[in-house]
């Protein structure tokens, strides 16, 4: 009898400490968490979140006679939104937007469910078409500056072959926007297909064996079996678009400068043309502020939208 009120007053309290033990364990992990974060939070904060919130305040600050600060205001959002160059911008990075994210994702998409056995035809293909990704996008631009020289350029000389008389692609207000979004086109596409690529290495083969059995076709499997799953990879490649969508600059910059006649000048560019060319930093950085805004509001509503039915693997 002793005994066993010896043992019960043994085990009796282990629960309690168990208890007492996980959360002390899990009170040193998360602070053991927190410090090896810490570095990269800072670094998060001190690069991306401080300048958003010093182009916020800046966007707010009038300046006047002189460039003296005058106060806080709107001043500046009511001069962008007058500016027809603002509006002439935004319009052709939406056209810009709506030509490069689809295509280059679709094909990308088709892409890699064509070529996701390995092979080593497979695997060659694959190099060519991963190829671009690797140049900067200035070495691109020069390329397609070469291609697109009106009359001696390589597409003017095999159109010439085919009793096509070229144009001037770059030169041409309503050609210029569409080469630079054939450019992105062929410059992001190969970046896509790796996402697309690593989602089809997570499905599952024997769905796919399982649906051959019931007879279900190729089109029929990709598009009940291997579309639904890629959604989550799909969302985050939409995301990666998007913002290259806004932030991409380097090759107009190189082909046109926003020529001609604005019909390339998009956002970003428009941004730099007002704070380095015309000194109104404060122009600029009302569209910076729009430019955040509409990306991470586009941003969240792509995923909200994609995450709807999306299938997860257990």
């Amino acid at each position: 009898m002793a005994q066993a009120l010896a043992d019960a007053a043994i085990v009796g309290p282990r629960p309690e400490r168990l208890i007492e033990a996980r959360r002390t364990r899990g009170f040193v992990s998360a602070h053991a968490a927190f410090w090896l974060l810490a570095p990269s939070l800072f670094l998060l904060f001190l690069f991306t979140y401080v300048p958003i919130l010093e182009a916020l305040m800046q966007a707010v600050s009038l300046e006047g006679f002189g460039g003296k600060f005058s106060g806080y205001g709107f001043g500046n959002f009511q001069r962008l939104f007058a500016d027809a160059s603002f509006w002439k911008a935004l319009s052709n990075n939406l056209v810009y937007g709506l030509g490069t994210v689809a295509p280059s994702i679709a094909l990308a998409v088709l892409i890699a469910v064509a070529l996701q056995d390995a092979t080593r035809l497979n695997a060659f293909l694959r190099t060519v078409i991963v190829f671009p990704v690797v140049l900067p996008l200035v070495a691109v631009a020069t390329l397609f500056a070469f291609v697109l020289m009106p009359g001696v350029g390589l597409l003017d000389y095999h159109l010439a072959k085919l009793g096509i008389s070229g144009t001037n692609w770059l030169g041409n207000p309503d050609t210029a926007l569409y080469a630079i979004i054939g450019l992105s086109i062929w410059k992001n596409a190969g970046y896509y297909m790796l996402f697309v690529l690593a989602g089809l290495q997570g499905i599952a083969p024997e769905l796919h064996e399982a649906a051959k059995l019931d007879g279900a076709g190729a089109f029929t499997r990709f598009l009940r079996i291997t579309l639904p799953l890629l959604k989550p990879t799909l969302a985050f490649i939409l995301v990666i678009a998007m913002i290259n969508v806004v932030t991409q600059i380097d090759h107009v910059i190189v082909l046109t400068g926003g020529g001609p006649s604005d019909s390339t000048n998009i956002l970003l560019n428009y941004i730099f043309q007002a704070a380095h060319q015309q000194g109104d930093s404060g122009r600029a950085a009302a569209a910076t502020v729009i430019s955040v805004a509409a990306l991470l509001s586009l941003s969240v509503a792509s995923l909200k939208t994609l995450e709807r039915g999306m299938h997860y693997e257990s």
